[in-house]
């Protein structure tokens, strides 16, 4: 009896629906089970455990798929489908959200809603194990089904037996050869649900004539009783040893099979023994079912607990859509917040199955007027970028529309304008931004390439003359060394020599830099009066602007010198007046002298300046 109970509880075990059910109906009288009870056509596939502990809402998407994989590869198809279901269930409403969130960033970025489409490796993942799941469960079926066809034929054939008994069998073996066929037919799983009643019937009616032709022999009668005491025995000392186990779980699956043997597969004892023996059976039950309820009780408590804890990130997150957004990194930042907040509702933990539902919806509604809120946003600056995608249009098409215009020197500031005009704009969708931009940039261009491809071939001759001045330049640098001996009539010839080649292009006139920085070294080799010096450098950069036609640059520097003079003016006043305070000091005082110094240096700088003005008037 115990190595067929093992088995059942391998390959059998009960869905807790059933179970509650069947513990509650065998509660309640041992006398429903007078005589052969009809065998219940049980289903055997049912789920692997009644209570589901794993916290599947707290699972990322990864985890969920990894979860289903490990059931389907360790578990038998039939055993899982509440948790297949759970897993299900909590996949797709993760994955909903994160659909929502993808579509959300899409938009963001500029995206139509129309044209979001989103390809999620994980989720095919997840639907080939589902496929597979149902092809598994589906095989299950299949061959369940063949096994009940299967044990119909084999129960029709042991009633053909039983008839045969009826009519072939000498009376004092009957019971003997009943016995051992009746006890093959309860061993035979259950038929086709369709076929079961009349099997049933069928088996019963023959088994009444045997009981008949055996006129109810007493003796019979008292071994069959006898027999089934020491079976119902075997389930009751079994029951009272599960309810000392500690797995509760465990022993409540066992206890269902052990209720089935003694209701379908073991027939009545003698009326002295039923009720002690159901009563023992009836305590054990109830002990065990106890225990089961406080463990349920238990798990309820801790589930009650993380009920404010779940409140309590709701409250944040509807803390989090009160604040007004204005801004999209600001919006980015909210979405991150949102997304730890759900996070961490998921990790908290079950609560009880009449509060789970409140909590889920109350959740679903503050994230629904978050992404209302959100949604808006991005409508509006959807709005904007598309406003901002049609001046960017229009501008190119303006772009396009000159490229190939003959009025280069027009075309040139209309162009610089628009493309000033143009960073002024603000973003579009970052899907056309590249595309315009390229777009834009090409047309510019083509222009600004023609229009540098008609000054090159102008500017051929100014070209030459850059290419001589480069080499004079690095002959020139060659020839100045430490102790290299220069004369004033040598500068001046250098720098004559240098005005003689000519204007070189504008964007080429870094060469006359160039040249200035070289000069200057020369000049600080001459042993000449400082300023002459002074005033030879001036007018050589000077005359460099006046040869590039560079007045802005020669009139900067009058103004610049026309400062210098004044503060230098101010400068000697103030020196002048500061001398009243020495009158009665004697010329050799350290102080005095300090002032007539810097009033001679002061002087001579203002001369300096005056001169350099003097010469920029001429040229001016």
């Amino acid at each position: 009896m115990l190595d067929e109970i093992n088995k059942q509880l391998d390959s059998n075990p009960t869905d807790k629906n059933t179970v509650d059910t069947t513990v509650k109906d065998n509660l309640g009288n041992e006398d429903s089970n007078v005589g052969n009870t009809k065998p219940e056509n049980t289903i055997e596939e049912t789920t692997s455990d009644t209570i589901l502990t794993e916290d599947y809402e707290a699972f990322s998407l990864e985890e969920l798929t990894n979860s289903l994989k490990n059931l389907i590869d360790s578990e038998s198809a039939q055993k899982i489908k509440k948790k297949v279901e759970h897993l299900k269930t909590t996949f797709n409403k993760k994955f909903t959200v994160f659909i929502a969130e993808k579509k959300a960033a899409f938009i963001t970025d500029g995206g139509n809603e129309i044209d979001f489409h989103f390809k999620s490796d994980i989720k095919y993942t997840f639907n080939g194990l589902l496929s597979d799941y149902k092809k598994k469960i589906k095989q299950h079926y299949k061959q369940l089904e063949e096994q009940r066809n299967e044990n119909f034929i084999k129960k029709t054939a042991i009633i053909e037996e039983i008839k045969a008994l009826i009519t072939n069998t000498e009376a004092k073996n009957l019971y003997k050869e009943f016995q051992v066929l009746r006890d093959a037919f309860f061993k035979i799983g259950p038929v086709p649900r369709e076929k079961n009643e009349d099997v049933w019937q069928t088996y019963r009616f023959h088994e009444q004539q045997v009981y008949d032709l055996l006129h109810l022999n007493s003796d019979f009668r008292n071994l069959d009783f006898k027999h089934n005491l020491e079976e119902k025995n075997k389930i009751a000392n079994r029951a009272e040893e599960l309810a000392k186990d500690d797995d509760v779980n465990k022993a409540f699956k066992e206890l269902q099979i052990l209720h089935r043997l003694w209701k379908e597969e073991i027939g009545p004892v003698a009326r002295e023994f039923r009720e002690d023996i159901w009563n023992r059976f009836k305590i054990a039950t109830k002990q065990i079912h106890d225990k089961r309820q406080l463990l349920l009780e238990e798990l309820e408590a801790k589930w009650i607990e993380n009920i404010p804890k779940k409140e309590a990130v709701i409250e944040q997150i509807k803390n989090l859509v009160s604040e007004e957004i204005t801004s999209h990194n600001t919006w980015q930042n909210k979405i991150k917040e949102m997304q730890s907040l759900r996070d961490a509702f998921f990790k908290i933990g079950k609560t009880p199955k009449d509060k789970s539902e409140e909590l889920w919806q109350s959740l679903r509604e503050i994230t629904k007027t978050f992404n209302q809120q959100k949604n808006a946003f991005y409508k509006n600056v959807k709005q904007i970028h598309q406003e901002n995608l049609d001046k960017k249009r229009a501008l190119i098409d303006k772009a396009i529309s000159l490229k190939d215009s003959d009025d280069l020197e027009g075309t040139t500031q209309t162009l610089k304008n628009i493309q000033a005009e143009w960073k002024t704009i603000g973003h579009v969708p970052r899907k056309f931004s590249d595309k315009m931009w390229k777009e834009f940039r090409a047309a510019c261009n083509h222009f600004f390439d023609r229009l540098h491809a008609v000054q090159d071939e102008e500017n051929k001759e100014l070209i030459a003359v850059f290419e001589k001045k480069k080499e004079y330049l690095d002959n020139l640098k060659e020839t100045i060394t430490e102790d290299l001996q220069v004369t004033v009539d040598d500068v001046k010839k250098y720098i004559q020599e240098w005005r003689n080649f000519g204007m070189v292009p504008s964007k080429m006139r870094f060469i006359n830099s160039k040249f200035n920085k070289v000069i200057d070294k020369l000049f600080s080799k001459l042993d000449m009066d400082k300023r002459d010096s002074e005033m030879m450098r001036f007018k050589n950069n000077m005359d460099t602007f006046l040869e590039e036609n560079n007045t802005r640059k020669i009139e900067n520097e009058a103004y610049f010198i026309r400062k210098k003079i004044d503060e230098s003016t101010k400068e000697i006043k103030l020196l002048e007046n500061n001398l009243g305070f020495f009158s009665n000091a004697s010329p050799d005082n350290p102080m005095v002298k300090g002032v007539y110094k810097n009033i001679e240096k002061q002087q001579e700088d203002l001369d300096i300046w005056k001169q350099k003005l003097n010469y920029l008037k001429t040229i001016l």
